[in-house]
């Protein structure tokens, strides 16, 4: 493994980290973790790009346009966290397009399967009542009192799990499964053989 591809395993791996214990702990991720690795992602991918091409660059464009711009839009309509956001656009600079494309995908399979697990133990455990209780908003208001609008902190509290975790484990996944494609030089010598086909052929008389 190159020293450019072990730079984004140890990076990438110790923000994930990082942003798992803080979202697990204290419900948010600061901002004094996602943007000290942001501009540290377009740092690195413009060294990478100055020495191995520019497509580095353009590919660190379109992930952090695909990453932070969806997790924006839902975050805008009320579906997600700020924090949430951030993390994903961090992430995806240091990915570039191809692997955050994966990540997210990835990352979205992961929480359904585990909020299908969750929903289905708290209704054997603790019944259809108590679990709607938990994660779903009714909307109903107690009697003789005002309609309160569901604040943010209400909303964190319906959270079947938090967003860094499946996002740091769908990262290590696609970390590992891609990992020939971290390294820059891979296709460098793509050209090698033409060398061989090039050369004149003895003809035999």
């Amino acid at each position: 493994m190159s020293p450019s591809a072990i730079i984004v395993v140890v990076a990438v791996s110790l923000f994930t980290v990082a942003a798992m214990v803080w979202d697990v702990r204290f419900k948010k991720i600061p901002n004094k973790l996602t943007i000290p690795m942001f501009f540290a992602g377009w740092v690195f991918q413009i060294g990478m790009s100055l020495m191995y091409g520019w497509h580095h660059l353009g590919s660190a464009v379109l992930g952090f346009m695909v990453g932070f711009g969806i997790l924006f839009v839902l975050w805008f309509i009320g579906g997600g966290g700020g924090g949430d956001v951030k993390l994903m656009g961090a992430l995806s600079v240091w990915l570039g397009f191809k692997l955050t494309l994966w990540v997210m995908l990835t990352s979205t399979v992961i929480v359904l399967l585990l909020t299908i697990g969750v929903i289905v133990w708290s209704l054997t455990s603790r019944g259809l009542k108590s679990t709607k209780k938990q994660y779903l908003g009714t909307g109903k208001t107690p009697a003789g009192k005002k309609p309160v609008k569901e604040t943010a902190d209400d909303k964190l509290k319906r959270r079947v799990m938090t967003y860094a975790g499946p996002v740091g484990l769908a990262t290590w996944l696609v970390l590992a499964w891609n990992y020939p494609q971290l390294n820059p030089e891979v296709g460098a010598d793509e050209k090698a053989p033409q060398d061989v086909i090039s050369q004149p052929v003895e003809t035999v008389e």
